[in-house]
């Protein structure tokens, strides 16, 4: 199981403690039940439909530069000029 955290406000965070209270569970469990009926309940995640719609999710952003040249310079081999063996 992977360790994950959530912030929520106070509403919910009262309605799920008193849920928890009620059914004898964790807070925990209740949000675990949540996320499997929501998002895994049988239903296939259709990834190529997903990745079309993250696609360009970013492409309208005017504050993050030249996206092109950062991510060409982020991708340059430098490590055998650093070295001094090329």
């Amino acid at each position: 199981m992977k360790r994950t955290q959530l912030y929520l406000d106070e509403e919910m965070a009262r309605t799920l403690a008193a849920l928890s209270r009620k059914k004898g569970t964790t807070v925990s469990e209740l949000v675990r039940e949540s996320v499997r009926e929501k998002y895994l309940s049988g239903k296939d995640v259709d990834k190529v439909a997903l990745a079309r719609q993250l696609a360009g999710i970013w492409k309208e952003r005017k504050d993050l530069g030249d996206i092109d040249q950062a991510v060409r310079r982020l991708r340059k081999d430098t490590r055998r000029k650093r070295l001094g063996i090329g």
